[in-house]
């Protein structure tokens, strides 16, 4: 189904030394989101532009976002994850959008490395991410900083022991930058379209961007140990009616998506200057006939 018709769209205050556009979809999360927006204000080295999507805003998040004067996009109905940043994407005004959700909290100086990393860079095809602290242990990558609870509710967030926490923790960079919190140039936002609508509501949606970015020549997909957020985990998609996001990614692009993270971004080993690149080989045909699999028993 086609939401872009029933998306508005509001631009609030400008932000004319802003650095990053920061792009928050939200879904009935206020309380959570309150948290986010107060920690980006208060934790960056820089000044960004705040672009909310407001899916519903049926908890008083949208009168509460109008009260504020920030850029926002509106939606009466959850559209989900792609149309809603494809969406805050046409209000940006600055060279980056960053993709964070509203359920994290950027810890002092997240965007001082994120930018020194871009500075770095002789040219614009890079994808970078934070680096996550999380309550919960992800036994398949170990891109973050994990398990360390210090709360998955405003009610339970111990504020202050993360930051004390986020101050001794050193993390090294790793490769395989995919998910939020993420920043790339606009020149490939624009270039490989944004995010794809074919996943809503946006399972899937991830591996897919970062294999358009893939596809249009960007290897350094880089996560910086030094950005920390920390990230509640208090996901809004267990609200939804979700798509089959490994069915999808696997029939586009032939590969299932752990192949793509696990072989190709190698997410979560540690970064080093060697090329990611792909090859052909046994392992890759192997990975095809998974995908043909998954399409068979779909």
């Amino acid at each position: 189904m086609d939401y872009n018709h029933s998306i508005e769209m509001h631009k609030g205050k400008t932000v004319p030394e802003a650095i990053f556009s920061i792009l928050i979809p939200t879904w009935n999360n206020l309380d959570i989101l309150k948290i986010c927006l107060n920690s980006i204000e208060k934790n960056s080295t820089y000044t960004h532009e705040i672009i909310i999507h407001v899916n519903e805003g049926k908890d008083g998040t949208l009168e509460w976002i109008r009260g504020r004067g920030y850029k926002y996009t509106f939606s009466d109905k959850n559209v989900g994850v792609c149309y809603a940043m494809n969406a805050m994407s046409k209000l940006a005004t600055t060279d980056y959008i960053l993709y964070i959700n509203d359920d994290m909290y950027t810890c002092p100086e997240w965007d001082k490395y994120l930018y020194h990393a871009i500075e770095k860079k002789a040219d614009n095809y890079f994808y970078f991410s934070s680096t996550m602290i999380e309550p919960r242990e992800n036994k398949y990558y170990k891109c973050a900083i994990a398990p360390y609870n210090f709360g998955v509710t405003p009610e339970t967030f111990e504020e202050q022991a993360m930051l004390d926490f986020s101050k001794e923790i050193t993390k090294k960079d790793w490769l395989g930058a995919s998910w939020p919190p993420s920043i790339v140039h606009r020149e490939l936002w624009d270039k490989v379209g944004g995010y794809s609508v074919e996943f809503s509501p946006g399972l899937g949606s991830d591996p897919d961007f970062s294999m358009k970015l893939w596809q249009a020549g960007v290897r350094d997909f880089k996560g910086i140990g030094n950005s920390l957020v920390y990230h509640f985990q208090s996901k809004s998609t267990v609200r939804v009616v979700k798509n089959n996001g490994r069915l999808q990614f696997a029939e586009k692009w032939g590969i299932p998506s752990s192949y793509f993270y696990k072989k190709m971004l190698k997410l979560g080993e540690e970064f080093n200057e060697n090329p990611l690149e792909l090859s052909k080989n046994l392992s890759y045909r192997i990975a095809q006939l998974r995908a043909f699999w998954i399409k068979l028993t779909a």
